[in-house]
């Protein structure tokens, strides 16, 4: 199925993103990944290959992108070969990168690691490619508000003393109910493909990333941007509750090197969020197909 949304995704990522990312998702992993100039990086799920594409406009000595999907790898291609930035892709599963070890400074896996099945595997390889003092980046939808089916937004609308108030909540049920599930992408007019996705607790990625060799170092919850609160009917309840989750993961025992500190710009019950790929304002997810 990813196959079949790789042109279409190419066309609302464009070249910045699309609304979730560019003004929710992608300004939080840039803070955590920082300064990237001189260094490797390694996209895992890259998808059209935007992000990876602005780490080599930041200077990066040497970018690479991988995905399961090969029509997603074959745009790419085609966006670097039209305003080359010297960035290679490749078609691969995350599980097993073709990469040789203690190798990149930088590994990114934004909005991926969720449709990935073997997840363990994955991080498993990128402790192996990751570089002594590197940092392991990666986004997912939040496992705590953002599960599937399982969780919605309510809205109450009413009346008191002080006139018209609107109180948002969010509604979350199995959050320790590990599944694989499906996501719906709305593509057209009555046109919806359903792809793979699992869920799983903060716990379970925790220890994936433990066993490892990893440890959390610091964590991000996006905040919308004006963008996103002008044209997203979600922007002002993500104000309050955070649909995603973006960690910075480095070797046990490694200190990342300091950074100055920055800001992270990142209805009734009604079912929405980033896993509301069919929602109109825009879909937040951009893993590529269960190995990458």
């Amino acid at each position: 199925m990813w196959d079949r949304l790789a042109r279409w995704r190419d066309e609302r990522m464009g070249d910045a993103g699309d609304l979730w990312h560019r003004g929710l998702i992608d300004p939080a992993v840039r803070k955590l990944v920082g300064p990237v100039r001189g260094l490797r990086v390694l996209d895992v799920g890259c998808g059209n290959g935007y992000l990876a594409r602005s780490f080599a406009t930041r200077g990066a000595r040497e970018v690479v992108g991988i995905d399961r999907a090969a029509p997603s790898i074959r745009l790419a291609r085609a966006r670097e070969h039209r305003r080359p930035r010297e960035v290679r892709f490749y078609v691969g599963d995350a599980s097993t990168l073709p990469f040789p070890s203690a190798y990149f400074d930088r590994v990114v896996a934004n909005m991926a690691l969720m449709d990935i099945e073997d997840a363990a595997g994955a991080v498993r390889e990128v402790a192996r490619v990751l570089a002594p003092r590197g940092r392991f980046v990666f986004s997912i939808c939040h496992p705590c508000f953002d599960l599937d089916d399982r969780s919605a937004w309510v809205v109450e609308r009413g009346y008191d003393a002080d006139g018209f108030y609107e109180r948002v909540h969010r509604k979350v049920r199995g959050y320790r109910d590990e599944r694989r599930t499906r996501a719906p992408w709305r593509i057209g007019p009555g046109a919806v493909v359903w792809t793979e996705a699992f869920h799983r607790t903060l716990g379970t990625y925790a220890r994936y990333l433990y066993d490892a060799g990893l440890a959390i170092s610091r964590i991000e919850e996006p905040s919308p941007d004006a963008e996103v609160l002008a044209k997203s009917p979600q922007g002002p309840y993500l104000r309050e509750i955070p649909l995603h989750l973006v960690v910075e993961a480095v070797a046990r025992g490694a200190r990342p090197p300091s950074q100055t500190p920055g800001r992270s710009r990142a209805a009734g019950s009604r079912r929405s969020g980033s896993r509301g790929r069919t929602g109109g304002s825009g879909s937040a997810r951009r893993g590529s197909s269960r190995g990458s």
